[in-house]
């Protein structure tokens, strides 16, 4: 989650616009979700979207829920300000709320639909928070939590310089740092992440599980380039120190502006991935 204290460190008025552009990218997926979400729970007084960033997932129930009280909750003033600015622009009704996690998660309220994305994972201890989840739901109420999914890519296997494969093992790299993440975290509890059981041991039913797809195939326009960019910039920094020589010499070339083979210029980039969600609701 953007508020949560880990990261705290963050210049998130920086990072604002980068999350901003790179929620607007992976849309199509949240999009998706969110009509399962509806089918499943079509009317709603209240939503919550908890680690809402920017509010580009907010904004969106807001549309869906129009009649809802819909509330961004996040850790970060500046990007509760990004998203009471974007509810402004698409004209949609959307309430803030500063509150950081897990601590404050009681302080939130209740309400009819719940929404989580990729959040979870950046508290120690996973099973606590789906508890206090399953404390918001209203009767009858609906969590949508976004984990997992697989690997979203950029590239092809050859891409023309370094060695064959590169994303591959730039995953490998990425994976190593978020278990190392994990591990550093306040009340680091290991658990088995299978999410369908840990919601039935946090007081929830099951509902389902889908994945969805965000695919925008060469040639992708600027703003995807961009996007591109700044998550390759972003797994770099995170992994520079499990890159070999060779790897971090291939990431600076796709990450230089000037070069004809980086991702802002070269015309066989592309984004591919998945992300899946699980629906829960109150027994």
């Amino acid at each position: 989650m953007s508020g949560h204290k880990h990261h705290d460190h963050l210049d998130w008025n920086e990072r604002g616009e980068i999350m901003e552009r790179e929620a607007e990218v992976v849309f199509p997926l949240v999009e998706q979700a969110f009509q399962w979400v509806r089918e499943v729970r079509p009317e709603a007084g209240r939503v919550l979207d908890i680690g809402s960033g920017p509010g580009v997932a907010a904004c969106q129930l807001a549309r869906l829920y129009p009649d809802a009280e819909v509330v961004a909750v996040d850790g970060a003033p500046a990007l509760l300000e990004r998203a009471a600015a974007r509810a402004e622009r698409l004209g949609v009704r959307l309430t803030t709320r500063h509150a950081q996690l897990p601590d404050e998660f009681g302080e939130l309220g209740t309400a009819d639909v719940v929404w989580i994305g990729q959040v979870l994972h950046h508290l120690g201890d996973q099973e606590a928070g789906l508890a206090e989840l399953a404390g918001l739901l209203r009767p009858g109420g609906v969590l949508a939590l976004m984990e997992g999914g697989l690997p979203f890519r950029f590239l092809p296997r050859d891409i023309g310089i370094g060695r064959t494969g590169f994303q591959s093992r730039l995953d490998v790299a990425v994976s190593t740092g978020f278990a190392e993440m994990r591990a550093e975290l306040p009340g680091k509890v290991d658990v088995v992440e299978d999410w369908a059981a840990m919601i039935g041991r946090a007081g929830m039913r099951h509902v389902g599980t889908r994945s969805f797809l965000v695919d925008h195939p060469s040639r992708i326009d600027e703003r995807t380039r961009r996007y591109v960019h700044s998550v390759l910039t972003g797994w770099g920094d995170f992994s520079a120190d499990r890159l070999s020589e060779e790897d971090a010499a291939t990431l600076a070339r796709l990450l230089d502006p000037e070069d004809e083979a980086g991702v802002l210029r070269r015309p066989d980039a592309f984004v591919l991935g998945a992300r899946t969600i699980y629906l829960a609701t109150t027994p």
